[in-house]
């Protein structure tokens, strides 16, 4: 009896437990079927959470065309798309990020048959490859927002017009290699380098200046760009890796009067370097010594080496009465002025004169 009575037992035993784990099945069940109610609403993303509760983009799951992103779904935001989100959608032709999104994944566009894209001011750091081999992509602004542009990030798209904004301060890896519909390029003076094969293979290329913020170029940044004939620095001469011009056809660097570096600049690089004259002297109106400063107005002159240029001021441009204001001479083709008087004026312009 004790065996028969053990064996009833056990056998209830099992019976409870298989009844327990039908109803966690089923409760379980509700649950997935209730989480799973934001993919119906929204059927062509996939979402996954991030860690402070807001939506990533995980997968897209539709068949293209122009497609918008919502700002929220459920209530939540959605503040990023993730890695390969996107990637191989070659029937996506557009797409408009919303303001919420602060960051763009790696390949998160990639090989995608972008012909535009929308990229928000909220937008802070853009992938390794996020939009790479996006063929038909022609054009794309970069807002002042985003301070990282991963490596490879528009390698072998067809930009022909393309705007950095000045929070970027480098340009990585690859960036934009290969982009051999671009003519010409901005740099921002936010930008302190420029990363190895940068700019490599750009074979529409034809001028570029490169701004006195930048101190590094890497190797092969601007290798066979093979119509670029032009390369101007207002700075002093960066530091240069190897093989960084290399090209049947090299381009000619010019610099400014007064800077520095040029004899081994042009050694590495192994181009002509000339210096680069400018007609009139300039007023420098970027970088931080322009502007209000603790002692005054201020800005840089720059011209030719050992030239006085006298500073005029005047506090009415449609009726000009000009005035000067002091007298620099260009020391090294450079030479800062500073107005300690401007707060005695409601509005006070400025010109240069030379002899």
């Amino acid at each position: 009896m004790k065996d028969t009575l053990m064996f009833i037992t056990q056998g209830a035993r099992q019976n409870r437990l298989h009844g327990f784990r039908r109803a966690i099945a089923a409760r379980l069940l509700s649950y997935l079927l209730l989480l799973a109610l934001p993919a119906v609403m929204q059927a062509q993303f996939i979402f996954s959470t991030n860690n402070d509760g807001s939506l990533n983009i995980y997968q897209y799951t539709d068949s293209g065309g122009a497609v918008t992103i919502p700002s929220t779904t459920n209530g939540l935001p959605i503040t990023s798309i993730g890695d390969e989100a996107f990637r191989y959608c070659t029937s996506l032709t557009n797409v408009t990020i919303p303001n919420n999104v602060i960051s763009i994944g790696d390949n998160a566009f990639g090989s995608c048959s972008l012909i535009s894209v929308t990229i928000p001011n909220s937008v802070i750091s853009i992938g390794d490859g996020a939009f790479s081999k996006c063929r038909i992509l022609t054009s794309v602004t970069i807002p002042n927002s985003v301070t990282n542009i991963g490596d490879d990030a528009f390698i072998g798209c067809k930009l022909a017009s393309v705007t950095i904004g000045n929070g970027i301060t480098g340009i990585g890896r690859g960036t934009f290699e290969d982009c051999n519909s671009l003519t010409n390029i901005t740099i921002p003076n936010s930008v302190t380098s420029i990363g190895d094969d940068a700019f490599y293979g750009c074979t529409s290329l034809r001028g570029v200046m490169i701004p006195n913020s930048v101190t590094s170029i890497g190797n092969g940044a601007f290798s066979y760009c093979s119509t670029l004939a032009r390369v101007y620095f207002p700075g002093n001469a960066p530091s240069v890796g190897s093989s960084v011009f290399q090209n049947d056809n090299k381009p000619t660097a010019y610099y400014f009067p007064g800077t520095t570096g040029w004899v081994a600049f042009s050694q590495t690089a192994g181009i002509s370097i000339f210096p680069w004259f400018i007609p009139n002297p300039l007023i420098l109106n970027n970088g931080t010594n322009f502007g209000v400063q603790t002692n005054g107005f201020g800005f840089i002159i720059s011209w030719a080496t050992n030239i006085s240029v006298v500073v005029e001021a005047c506090t009415d441009i449609s009726n000009p009465i000009w005035q000067p204001v002091s007298t620099n001479t260009l020391a090294s083709g450079a030479s800062y002025f500073s107005d300690p008087q401007w707060t005695n004026y409601p509005g006070r312009f400025y010109r240069l004169r030379s002899p």
